[in-house]
């Protein structure tokens, strides 16, 4: 072999190790790149039954009026984002945040607004039931509810909204073998359908009682519903009550009782033996029900119970902690510029600021929503039973607190 060939061949080697070394640290960086675009940071996304932190846009996908009155308007609200729906408990609430401009004004601000979820838990939907609040009875010139009569007026299908996931203490027990007593006033019927539908479903061995008081039959939500619900489940027990019957009405086809729903009807219709109540209605028959099966014998764990409106209701028997301030103790509003004196007279803070015109910003009332949290400059405040809502550092809930000691609040 010369010289040169030799030489050719040399090269001709060398020439194949540099493509090969070439072509080996493209593989590599190749290799090296790939993880980076599996690992990098996902779309923000809901978890298929994780609630959300914070609002999450729902879209309405239908609404129809519930009554003969049209008073009572369902909406149906599926998530934007288009990912499963958390379960939540029969007999919780969404909470809306709503931007409206406040009656005589042009500039809208956050409102927000709590309403119980009306049906049973869907991966794919939530709906509430929503009344229309006129002015009161007698004083046409103050003004209806702002939020419900928005909902029945503007809020049409395709309208996108903002909620907050569901809250609230009150709900089911799931025990299947402990009956249930469901009474409902007037709007109160909604948590009592997401209850009665779930436990149709998931439980239908169980024993149901559902009390529903109500006015006449222009205001008899789901009554068709409840009508069929009745007939094809032997193990429910309606009972209707209409304390205003119209002409039309026709006691044992629309309702089974003239007058309210009491505890003398409770008595005189519930078998023996222990069951679970559960109660939701207009402040008055709170105040006498809940009272009243408790001098009945029914034990406080088996009573269950919210109020809806501006009435607050504590069971008579929760007794103030010794570490609430007693009545003379200072309460300064900063914001509003108010210097007042608690007198021990309200439930919570916000009744108290309430009953003294200091403007705050509420919900739910009941420590699930956290539209009513302010920041606390100084002092405590202590609270009855945990609140649903994660109380900022530095804040309070108004809605369900009560001053440990002397307060500066920012409201």
């Amino acid at each position: 072999m010369t010289a040169t060939r030799l030489l050719s061949w040399i090269l001709a080697v060398l020439l194949v190790q540099v493509l090969v070394g070439v072509v080996i640290a493209l593989w590599r960086r190749r290799g090296k790149a790939q993880p980076a675009a599996v690992t990098a940071p996902p779309p923000v996304a809901v978890q298929a039954g994780a609630a959300w932190q914070g609002t999450r846009a729902f879209r309405v996908r239908s609404r129809g009026f519930e009554d003969a009155a049209c008073t009572q308007c369902s909406f149906e609200l599926e998530p934007v984002d288009g990912q499963p729906l958390p379960p939540f408990k029969p007999g919780q609430f969404l909470t809306f945040a709503l931007q409206l401009a406040p009656p005589g004004e042009n500039a809208a601000r956050t409102v927000t607004r709590c309403y119980s979820l009306s049906d049973r838990p869907e991966p794919d939907h939530y709906r509430v039931t929503i009344k229309r609040v006129p002015a009161p009875d007698g004083r046409p010139e103050l003004p209806a509810g702002q939020v419900s009569n928005h909902f029945h007026d503007h809020v049409q299908v395709g309208d996108v909204l903002q909620l907050r996931a569901p809250a609230g203490h009150f709900y089911i027990d799931a025990d299947p073998a402990l009956p249930a007593v469901l009474v409902a006033g007037g709007i109160g019927i909604t948590p009592m359908m997401s209850m009665l539908r779930w436990c149709l479903a998931q439980q239908p061995q169980r024993r149901l009682h559902l009390y529903y008081g109500l006015r006449h039959g222009g205001e008899h939500a789901f009554k068709a519903q409840l009508q069929a619900l009745a007939a094809a489940h032997p193990q429910l027990s309606l009972h209707v009550a209409y304390s205003r019957p119209g002409e039309a009405d026709r006691q044992g086809v629309d309702y089974q009782h003239a007058g309210r729903v009491d505890l003398a009807l409770l008595q005189r219709t519930l078998p023996h033996g222990r069951h679970a109540f559960y109660l939701c209605g207009p402040g008055a028959m709170m105040e006498t029900l809940v009272p009243a099966l408790q001098g009945w014998g029914v034990p406080e764990a088996d009573i269950h119970f919210e109020a809806f409106g501006p009435a607050s209701l504590r069971k008579p028997s929760v007794s103030v902690p010794p570490s609430a301030a007693a009545a003379g103790v200072a309460i300064r509003f900063e914001r509003s510029g108010r210097s007042l004196d608690w007198d021990g007279q309200d439930a919570s803070l916000l009744d108290f600021a309430e009953r003294h015109g200091v403007a705050v910003e509420s919900g739910c009332r009941s420590g699930g929503c956290g539209s009513c949290q302010t920041r606390l400059l100084s002092g405590s405040v202590v609270y009855d039973q945990a609140p649903d809502h994660d109380v900022a550092a530095g804040h309070c809930l108004l809605c369900v607190g009560r001053p440990a000691t002397a307060l500066v609040l920012e409201a």
